[in-house]
């Protein structure tokens, strides 16, 4: 008798497209446990922790509506499901180690980055030239993500330490002069200084809103009174298109100061998509 999962080979390619390779786990179990293992710049997943790999337990309920894409955004590749023995145990997993043995192989497509925001247009380009110091510093001493700063500066100002808006906001964070001051900012137009301030301002809303990013966002435009008024977004249509904006441009800074994406571990690019090195 086989001692391969049964049902193995028919979900395997689907649940791997999902991330989810909960099939090899115990048929009573309630939830499964699958391990994405980080190892050189490559990502694989395995029912066991790998040697050598950094990895991380991810535990998948049996009944969840939708397995999760554990991937990451790879788009379109091809893998290999291996077997080995472990500490006794048969474990699979894509990475092909010591051992392992080839049991099927796979195509699957991960699900793309969403789409920009409608109604927004093409989101400019991140600028990580811009008064980088400042971000760098103001982001450590305060805890804000440098990311969320800077789209924050981006909407705000396009990084023009010498921008004043029909309101009386200053300088490439735009804050307004009372809110400048109480901050202890002695020039509005010292990039240094509105980047600091700004840092500490949003810092503030983020506590006050519990981390709640959306919510800091939304108080940084409307002020958060308005938020707690609301007790949430303001309906204002200035402030919700503010909101998508910040949080677009977000995204952009976001994947700009990561660092290189992993891969597929066993697979190379070839064309658009990925493909084994095995025929």
């Amino acid at each position: 008798m086989s001692r391969r999962p049964s049902r193995l080979r028919s979900r395997a390619p689907l649940l791997l497209a999902a991330a989810a390779l909960w099939a090899f786990g115990g048929a009573d179990a309630q939830a499964r446990t699958i391990y994405r293992c980080v190892l050189a710049g490559t990502v694989s997943l395995s029912t066991a922790p790998e040697p050598g790999s950094k990895c991380e337990a991810k535990d998948i309920p049996d009944d969840a509506v939708q397995t999760p894409n554990l991937w990451g955004e790879m788009g379109v590749f091809s893998g290999t499901l291996y077997e080995r023995e472990q500490d006794g145990v048969l474990v699979y997993g894509t990475r092909k180690l010591p051992g392992a043995r080839e049991y099927l192989r796979f195509t699957v497509a991960t699900p793309p980055g969403e789409p920009a925001h409608e109604g927004l247009g093409e989101v400019e380009a991140p600028k990580l030239d811009r008064h980088a110091k400042a971000f760098k510093t103001a982001a450590k001493r305060s805890g804000v993500d440098e990311a969320m700063l800077r789209a924050v500066a981006h909407a705000e100002s396009r990084f023009d330490e010498k921008a004043v808006s029909p309101k009386g906001a200053q300088g490439v964070m735009q804050l307004m002069p009372a809110t400048a001051e109480s901050l202890g900012v002695t020039d509005p137009f010292s990039p240094a200084q509105s980047i600091e301030a700004g840092a500490r301002y949003l810092g503030t809303l983020l506590k006050r809103f519990k981390n709640d990013r959306t919510l800091a966002i939304a108080a940084y435009n409307a002020g958060p009174g308005a938020v707690a008024r609301y007790a949430g977004v303001p309906p204002y249509a200035e402030t919700k298109a503010y909101l998508q904006k910040v949080e677009a441009l977000y995204d952009a800074y976001k994947r700009a100061l990561s660092p290189p994406p992993l891969r597929p571990a066993d697979a190379v690019p070839v064309g658009n998509a990925l493909r084994t090195t095995l025929p």
